[in-house]
């Protein structure tokens, strides 16, 4: 006589890793969660930002007024008012909700990292958002420079009247541009940590450090002015810098 044989379960229902890992549907479901909380914070940011919209605007349009008497904006279709305030509220929500972003983003790597390296895990997404403050607001102090530059090459002849979306573009993608830019020490400091690089590798790579940083910036900023170059290269190499002397001290306290 036969014994009835135990059902075999499924391999993705039996697949249970070493303490403390994940199967892949656990990540995949990990990602999913992690996504809409991200998207939840961007949606209230949207909210706020669309509320903020007037103060934000007269903010973004003090630069046109140091280099024009009239710094009213020329708008000839009809639909772009609405359309401006829509992308201006989502630069604006991006921005409230990255601490959010940042915070879900570090708890999604976080079980892959040992546990000394789970303790950066708030200074990680503090100074992510305050670098990110910090190239924003530089890019909006240098663009009156870098307004008057574009005036002065065109001459006297040309009467300065920017369109809205052309001019809101330009300035949101400038901020954008230098906060990404301000985030270069986080993304080394955590190639360090992580041991993809060492503080030695860094500092041999100086020379073609500062070369290779000037070119990127060169490319990613559509203004090309010497301002805007100078503005982002200068901090980006210096921030360089400080991620060899704290991969150097700071990683090299923390494990031991």
């Amino acid at each position: 006589m036969k014994l009835p044989l135990p059902r075999r379960r499924s391999r993705a229902a039996t697949s249970v890793g070493p303490a403390g890992t994940m199967t892949l549907i656990e990540h995949l479901n990990e990602l999913r969660s992690r996504l809409i909380k991200m998207l939840i914070a961007l949606a209230v940011g949207v909210v706020i930002g669309f509320v903020l919209y007037n103060p934000v605007l007269d903010i973004l349009q003090h630069p046109y007024c140091k280099v024009s008497d009239d710094c009213s904006f020329l708008v000839t279709d009809p639909l772009e008012s609405l359309a401006i305030r829509l992308k201006l509220s989502t630069y604006v929500g991006f921005l409230i909700a990255s601490p959010a972003i940042m915070w879900q983003l570090w708890r999604f790597i976080t079980p892959g990292l040992h546990d000394k390296e789970k303790r950066w895990a708030i200074p990680f997404v503090g100074t992510s958002v305050i670098l990110f403050v910090l190239g924003a607001g530089l890019a909006l102090w240098t663009f009156p420079q870098a307004l008057t530059f574009f005036v002065q090459v065109g001459g006297d002849s040309l009467v300065t009247m920017y369109s809205p979306a052309k001019y809101l573009s330009l300035i949101t993608f400038l901020m954008l541009t230098f906060g990404l830019g301000f985030e270069f020490p986080i993304v080394l400091v955590f190639l360090q940590m992580v041991g993809m690089l060492t503080w030695r590798q860094l500092s041999s790579w100086r020379r073609y450090a500062a070369v290779i940083i000037v070119v990127l910036v060169a490319v990613i900023t559509p203004s090309g002015d010497p301002f805007t170059l100078i503005a982002l290269s200068l901090p980006m190499y210096v921030f360089y810098e400080c991620s060899i002397l704290f991969g150097r001290f700071a990683i090299k306290t923390a494990d031991r």
